[in-house]
């Protein structure tokens, strides 16, 4: 198993870089390529990935990083490639406050993660990655208030998806969300 690799970058491609180590290129699929130039020093935590018709690593930047991809390919219907794209439209703090907050629309707008992945992730790894159990019903309770005031539920979903906030109670969050909506 490879843990970590440390070399310059030779390239980048689409989410992908090659990583020279000691005259060895190593192809790594990563969350942010925008974080990586050609020429620039770097370090990552691996993760291999071996299946019957491929085989590939994963890169980090962070072990904070490398934690929540291992929770998050542990969910029903989420694999790594599916895992990775949806890391590269947040961070980690992102998906931690979004299962702290049982924000389904947040994470519903990840690529690749849909209402019932988003759902099962909430489920799976509330306690796990964010320490606490939480109100589960939060987006639940503003979702139903804005809809009695006669919001559609697309531009609910849209607005609430751009509001992760961990601990705001349901009022703070429906003040957030209402400020969005009127815009």
């Amino acid at each position: 198993m490879i843990y970590s690799l440390k070399g310059r970058v030779l390239m980048t491609d689409g989410d992908t870089v090659i990583i020279d180590v000691r005259d060895v290129g190593y192809q790594v699929l990563v969350s942010h390529i925008s974080d990586y130039e050609v020429g620039q020093e770097v370090f990552l935590y691996t993760y291999n990935v071996i299946r019957e018709d491929e085989q590939y690593l994963v890169g980090f930047s962070s072990l904070d990083e490398k934690k929540v991809f291992l929770s998050l390919i542990k969910v029903k219907g989420l694999g790594p490639k599916t895992v990775i794209g949806a890391l590269s439209a947040t961070t980690v703090d992102g998906v931690r406050n979004a299962i702290a907050s049982n924000n389904v629309a947040y994470l519903k707008k990840l690529p690749g993660i849909g209402a019932k992945a988003a759902s099962q992730i909430i489920l799976d790894l509330k306690g796990e990655l964010t320490g606490t159990k939480g109100d589960p019903g939060v987006y639940d309770e503003v979702y139903e208030a804005l809809k009695e005031l006669g919001f559609k539920g697309a531009a609910i979903d849209r607005v609430l998806a751009t509001i992760n906030e961990k601990d705001a109670a349901p009022e703070e969050i429906l003040r957030i969300a209402l400020a969005k909506l009127r815009k």
